[in-house]
């Protein structure tokens, strides 16, 4: 496979160098080094960051977007059917996530007019009153 420098990686990845070597350093892409030390990456990589870069715009952190990469095949080039996979892992989690948006979505209204200080009905901030377990008053406030 032809590698690539970490300089003309950055290029095509749209990416400071500083950022790939922050994701080479924390295992979301392999790097080689060559006999000077020097990072090199296979071009295939740069479908791994296009992943990182998309994850991160769903809300997806680093942590979890590293364990989503290591289900993909590291000694060959991820097929169609891997990103397939991998994608139908995280589905789930997405799911609930645009579903949490559209309660917010359709409630915002409510909550920013609410007002409250206790927040025994605030199903934001102290969804069933799990709050009250602490005692009386604002809890949430810093004063």
């Amino acid at each position: 496979m032809s590698e690539i420098s970490i300089g003309a990686f950055s290029h095509r990845a749209g990416l400071p160098v500083s950022t790939i070597r922050f994701y080479d350093d924390n295992g979301l892409i392999p790097s080689n080094q060559n006999g000077g030390g020097h990072r090199r990456f296979e071009r295939t990589q740069i479908r791994r960051v296009s992943f990182v870069i998309a994850a991160q715009k769903f809300g997806y952190t680093l942590p979890q977007i590293k364990e989503l990469l290591d289900s993909l095949p590291n000694e060959r080039t991820p097929t169609a059917e891997d990103w397939d996979q991998l994608s139908e892992k995280s589905r789930k989690s997405l799911d609930a996530k645009i579903e949490k948006l559209q309660k917010l979505r359709v409630t915002l209204s409510d909550c920013i007019g609410c007002g409250c200080l206790s927040l025994k009905s605030c199903w934001l901030y102290n969804p069933q009153d799990i709050m009250a377990q602490d005692g009386p008053g604002p809890r949430r406030l810093d004063l």
